[in-house]
């Protein structure tokens, strides 16, 4: 039908920093989310980057950290059962093109609307660099779009923090497309539909779970150190009594519960309450202790961790193959970042040497300048006789 709208690929893409393992955060925030995805099969495509080169931006002088954590950052998707034959899981580094578009996408955005990214300046903050930013971690949001809209990227599901990032992408996107031509597909965010899991805080009550703060319980922790972490967790300071009323708004340990508990959880780990609801109203009237409290997150939590061990134990027994699931992500992934950095440029005029027609149509205007130039000068004799 001529009326008919082109359906637009419905494309996911989202990845992670290999800076150190993936945690708990990372898992309800988005990884849980994708394995979800990935399963239902509403996708054409599935993209799950490791953002080496954007780690590189604050480790530059660390770069066997991230060498490393490549390996790790792929084993933990693996293990939280990411399947590479639904989804191509592939490395930033070895697709070039992603770097061409952000050099292009760098001249559509201004160093001012960089400094407003509230992302940015919360990063900037919490790592302490004052006046020596590097270029590279300034820039990273124009890298960031560059990442998403080299897959034609319909759906970006992350956490809350990284909206500011999308929105920078749909500005970059509309920018470019407004000045050249439709290429680029405006991307959205999925957030988490548990509004705990959109921002898991740090173990120690810190607004946010980070590993450079060091308050996170790993994907690949084993239970002994889960329960060691959750012991150790931060949580209502007023509550020094079983018998007093506790707060359960703002309190981690049940801002966790809420992210990862179920209610089979309750029947197999305390079936003296039916839901966390209950649990709660529990809590806030008084009567239950903290202990107990996080001798059942500890269960909940080692219960949600188990399979994925086990899944990680299998593939940390096949390195070789991690790898070549790597490398053949970053080839497909290339293949098709190469395709839209060339309808990229193509739209801004600078296909040079596929520009057939252009070639065609500037020889041509020598040629009659030529000929023109022949008919001026036979003039010019036929005056001198």
């Amino acid at each position: 039908m001529e009326n008919e709208e082109k359906k637009i690929p419905q494309v996911m893409l989202t990845g992670d920093r290999p800076t150190g393992r993936l945690h708990i955060g990372h898992y309800v925030g988005s990884l849980r989310r994708r394995v979800e995805l990935q399963n239902q099969g509403g996708f054409d495509e599935m993209y799950i980057m490791i953002a080496d080169t954007q780690a590189l931006t604050d480790n530059a002088g660390n770069v066997t950290k991230i060498r490393d954590n490549v390996l790790e950052v792929a084993l933990d998707y693996l293990s939280a059962g990411i399947d590479p034959n639904k989804v191509t899981i592939f490395v930033q580094s070895r697709v070039p093109e992603l770097f061409e578009l952000t050099c292009y996408f760098m001249d559509l955005v201004t160093v001012a609307r960089l400094e407003r990214n509230p992302t940015v300046k919360n990063e900037l903050k919490m790592r302490g660099f004052e006046e020596s930013i590097p270029v590279g971690f300034q820039c990273y949001p124009i890298s960031q779009a560059a990442d998403i809209l080299a897959f034609g990227t319909t759906i970006v599901p992350a956490g809350e923090d990284q909206e500011p990032m999308v929105e920078q992408a749909q500005e970059i996107a509309h920018k470019f497309n407004s000045l050249y031509g439709e290429v680029f597909v405006e991307p959205k965010i999925m957030l988490p539909e548990n509004e705990a899991s959109r921002r898991l805080p740090g173990t120690d009550g810190k607004a946010k779970m980070s590993k450079s703060l060091g308050n996170c319980i790993y994907l690949s922790d084993d239970e002994a150190t889960v329960n060691k972490k959750v012991k150790s967790m931060f949580t209502d300071q007023t509550h020094l009594r079983a018998e007093d009323p506790g707060h359960t708004e703002n309190n981690p340990v049940f801002i966790y519960l809420e992210a990862f508990a179920t209610d089979d959880h309750f029947k197999r780990f305390y079936p003296e309450f039916p839901n966390l609801a209950a649990l709660e109203a529990a809590y806030r009237k008084g009567g239950i202790g903290d202990v107990r409290v996080k001798q059942f997150l500890a269960a909940v939590l080692n219960d949600t961790l188990n399979p994925i061990r086990a899944r990680r134990h299998e593939w940390e027994n096949k390195v070789a193959d991690v790898y070549q699931i790597l490398e053949q992500g970053s080839i497909k992934a290339e293949a098709k970042a190469k395709e839209v950095t060339i309808r990229a440029r193509r739209a801004m005029q600078i296909d040079y040497f596929e520009n057939r027609k252009n070639i065609e149509k500037q020889q041509k205007a020598y040629l009659k300048a030529h000929k023109q130039e022949e008919a001026y000068q036979a003039y010019l004799a036929k005056q001198k006789h």
